[in-house]
Parts: structure tokens; sequence; C-alpha cells
């Protein structure tokens, strides 16, 4: 009978690590160009895009808060600067009185619109050109396999 490993060899080790380290080197460098030229943090842009996908371009705090994985403290402090900056604003929930909606405004819909094509052109240079076809596609494929093992009970 053959026991399972109990810790990761040598080998996988260094492509934990080089697979983190490289992961943890594009975020920051798709950050520092969406915060250049747009003046938009990857948080307000995670916010932006979540609102800018949701019915009316709203949603409630708590839902916003779930559907980015932020804890709901910071979500609050977060929405915080970015209403001082009136990219959004918060409303009471119609549906709740408990709850408050996070709405977005046409200053932080013209914030995400000018911020996109950038952004997006940042992760075809830094992540999709540096790949083959078939890289690329065993990197979905890797990704989802991941998210589904995180997932998983």
């Amino acid at each position: 009978m053959t026991r399972k490993r109990v810790l990761p060899t040598v080998d996988e080790l260094r492509i934990w690590r080089d697979y983190i380290e490289t992961a943890e080197a594009l975020r920051t460098e798709i950050a520092s160009r969406l915060q250049s030229e747009s003046s938009l943090s990857p948080g307000d842009y995670a916010i932006l895009l979540a609102l800018t996908e949701a019915p009316e371009q709203r949603m409630r705090s708590s839902d916003l808060a779930a559907h980015i994985h932020w804890e709901r403290s910071r979500l609050s402090h977060h929405l915080g600067r970015m209403e001082r900056r009136e990219l959004i604003r918060r409303e009471d929930c119609v549906t709740d009185n408990r709850g408050a909606e996070v709405v977005l405004t046409t200053t932080g819909i013209e914030a995400f619109h000018g911020a996109t094509v950038p952004h997006l052109r940042a992760v075809r240079e830094l992540f999709v050109d540096a790949l083959t076809p078939a890289q690329l596609s065993a990197a979905g494929q890797v990704a989802a396999t991941l998210r589904g093992h995180l997932d998983s009970p």
C-alpha cells in the first residue's frame, strides 16, 4: 500500500511559488496601469463592473460584498471613498428598510467606460499575448479546476 504524500515535493513547491509570484506580479502591474490611466483602483473597478452588470445598475450592499468577495466592513469604507468621488451613491433599499443599495452614478459610468479599454488592453498585452492559444486554454482549464476544487464541500 502506498502512502499519499502529506507535503508538496520540492518541484511542486517551486511550481506553486512560480504561480503565486507571477499572478501577484500580473495583478500589481495591471493595478498600476489601471490607477495611472484612469485614477481607479482595482477595488473601484471591481465595484463599478459589478454595478454595470447589475439590474438597473444597483445592488444591495450585502449582495455586492458577496459578489466581489469582500467583507462588508471593507466594502462600506471603500464605498464611502467612492461616494465622495461621486462614482456611486447609497440609497435606502425600497424592499427592505434595514438595507442599503449601491447605485452607479453617471460619473461612475463614465469613469468605468473610460477605464475599460485601457484595462482590457493591459490584460491582452500582459496575459493573453504572452501565451499561445494552447497555453491560454490550459490556463483556463487550470483556473476552472482550482475554482471547482475550492467551491466543493
